[in-house]
């Protein structure tokens, strides 16, 4: 199972037109999504009544009004962005990951680091230290998601084996034992509705998501992820070992320290905003590079977009598919993402095999 990820010998020449097309449609389709999740629900609005109401969010000084503002700005459209921050989030996270490990298994959800964000929420959501501050919450996932992504980093380094079944069994150590963590925590805590709320939070949810959940995530989210797009180049240079990549002028030491920290950075603020949502960091980055190649200039800023649209529509999905019944976000990316994970392993399997 030791095959890394696909690595162009010299990255490629940019070529304009063909990342203008990529990341126009992308942009497009994003934009088409978003329009959709807001207009969708028990009370159906008009694809132009959106469009007007969204307008009118952006145009300053605008009194906005209109039959349906009060449910797209209060009710949908929160939700609908704090979904596609988080999907962002957690695509160039996997992304990042899956070229410090050059592997296309590493993701936030498989190596234990959304369950190490979860675990420092869990701790700070059950001792009530969130009546602090409304930063609290966001730091106690990151530092949760750097310390679990600092140990897969160390033991892989240790053992200079990325393989994905190193990855694979440090990820369910990891879980195992931060799951332990989470059960200890909420069989201790007092209050029932609590335990209720931690457990519903912890499946990955956007119920009831409002500004003040934007606003805690889109400041980390949109630096976390322009940070990143600084470091495209080292990326792609860092696919061909650490040796070339040195070699190519990339301070390899520096330059992980930062990308761990910044995939630390988004997955927290995802975490804190949304609970654990798995697979999108698995399946997107995936996606993205069948169809457009390795070559991080463009795969990370399409990853982002097509993350957005992703997670947007599994939430509409997660609200519109069975209603009345109304499934969990992060059920629906795990019916999504489960398939694809195993068929990545039994495809990798596959070639392993002689």
């Amino acid at each position: 199972m030791n095959t890394p990820l696909p690595s162009p010998p010299v990255p490629p020449p940019r070529r304009a037109s063909r990342s203008f097309v990529v990341l126009g449609s992308l942009t497009l389709l994003l934009i088409s999504v978003v329009i959709v999740a807001v207009s969708s629900g028990p009370v159906r609005i008009p694809f132009l009544d959106t469009v007007v109401v969204l307008l009118d969010q952006l145009t300053p000084g605008s009194a906005g009004g209109g039959r349906h503002a009060l449910v797209v700005e209060t009710i949908r459209l929160p939700r609908v962005l704090v979904a596609l921050l988080v999907g962002m989030a957690l695509a160039v996270a996997g992304t990042i990951m899956q070229a410090l490990f050059r592997n296309p298994l590493a993701d936030p959800g498989v190596t234990g680091v959304s369950s190490g964000a979860a675990a420092g929420s869990v701790l700070v959501l059950a001792s009530g230290v969130t009546v602090a501050g409304r930063w609290v919450l966001p730091a106690a996932a990151f530092a949760g998601a750097l310390a679990a992504l600092i140990l897969v980093h160390l033991i892989a380094a240790i053992r200079r084996d990325r393989s994905a079944a190193t990855l694979l069994l440090i990820g369910i150590a990891l879980n195992a034992l931060l799951g332990a963590v989470i059960s200890a925590v909420i069989a201790n805590v007092p209050d029932d509705r609590d335990v209720r709320g931690i457990v519903f939070w912890l499946n990955g949810d956007l119920v009831a998501r409002t500004w003040e959940h934007v606003g805690t995530a889109v400041l980390p989210v949109l630096l976390g992820v322009a940070a990143a797009l600084f470091f495209t180049r080292d990326l792609n240079m860092l696919l061909l070992g650490e040796q070339a990549a040195q070699a190519g002028g990339v301070d390899v030491v520096r330059t992980r320290r930062v990308l761990l920290a910044l995939a630390a950075l988004i997955t927290g603020a995802s975490v804190a905003v949304a609970g654990a949502i798995g697979f999108v960091g698995l399946v997107v980055p995936h996606l993205v590079r069948l169809v457009i190649g390795p070559d991080h200039r463009l795969l990370l800023p399409a990853s982002a977009l097509l993350g957005g649209s992703f997670l947007v529509l599994a939430d509409l999905g997660a609200r519109m598919l069975f209603s009345p019944v109304i499934l969990q976000t992060g059920t629906v990316t795990a019916l999504i993402g489960a398939p694809v994970f195993l068929l990545l392993v039994l495809r990798r399997g596959r070639r392993a095999t002689p």
